[in-house]
């Protein structure tokens, strides 16, 4: 569970770090505000891929992400 919390922290983070919207990262990632907004959350975990692309999308491995 704590791990789940460090990826919704991160994710915000970084999103507020590179100056993007919530809806900007949904767009990319090609999902609804909404479901992106639940990563950030903690209430959903993004699959896979989505893992794949935030990482591009930060420039950074996915090892980097979750911790």
């Amino acid at each position: 569970m704590e791990e789940l919390y460090r990826l919704s922290e991160n994710l915000k983070q970084l999103r507020k770090e590179f100056g993007y919207t919530q809806t900007y990262v949904a767009e990319k990632l090609g999902i609804k505000y909404q479901s992106y907004h639940a990563y950030e959350t903690g209430i959903a975990v993004p699959t896979l891929k989505h893992f794949i692309e935030l990482a591009k999308l930060y420039e950074i491995s996915l090892d980097e992400l979750i911790q």
